[in-house]
């Protein structure tokens, strides 16, 4: 049956009900098929995305969603544009997150926001939460919102001045 990517009635939002875990296999759902995430980080068709710090760890089918949702590729951190979202990947042995924030801001627009994403698994180079609050805080940003897409953890960062 196929439905629109994040839809409530669709399969990934109704998964598991009977047994009681449905936000768990929702989200197992949507880290199969990669449908939804665009949709979990309230990504707009007409966002303008830049990609930083993507590896060969990371999870592909969050990209490949959010391309899909904007019909255009991710821009790459050479990008002279000016960005709704920066997707920033980042991992603990990645070096100083204050710097890598602060970096992420340099192409963002007024109203924009960073989606960090961190691995989730504390051996795979996951950042603590209160980590991610200091940094954010000494880069002039502040968390609104942390969703879980499958083996990564996402952080909404915005200006500290934004309501967004």
């Amino acid at each position: 049956m196929a439905m629109a990517p994040g839809s409530a009635s669709s399969p990934a939002g109704s998964a598991g009900g009977a047994q009681g875990n449905g936000a768990k296999d929702a989200q197992r759902a949507q880290s199969q098929n990669g449908h939804g995430w665009a949709d979990l980080l309230n990504i707009e068709s007409d966002s303008l995305i830049q990609e930083i710090g993507w590896d060969e760890d990371c999870d592909n089918s969050i990209s490949e969603a959010l391309e899909d949702a904007i019909g255009d590729a991710l821009l790459d951190i050479d990008t002279d544009e000016v960005v709704d979202v920066v997707l920033l990947w980042w991992r603990d042995e990645d070096g100083d997150l204050v710097d890598g924030l602060v970096d992420a801001t340099r192409s963002l627009g007024e109203d924009g926001r960073i989606w960090l994403m961190t691995p989730a698994k504390l051996d795979a180079g996951r950042v603590e939460p209160g980590v991610i609050a200091e940094s954010a805080q000494l880069a002039g940003l502040v968390q609104t919102k942390s969703e879980r897409l499958g083996d990564w953890q996402g952080a909404c960062l915005v200006s500290s001045g934004t309501k967004r």
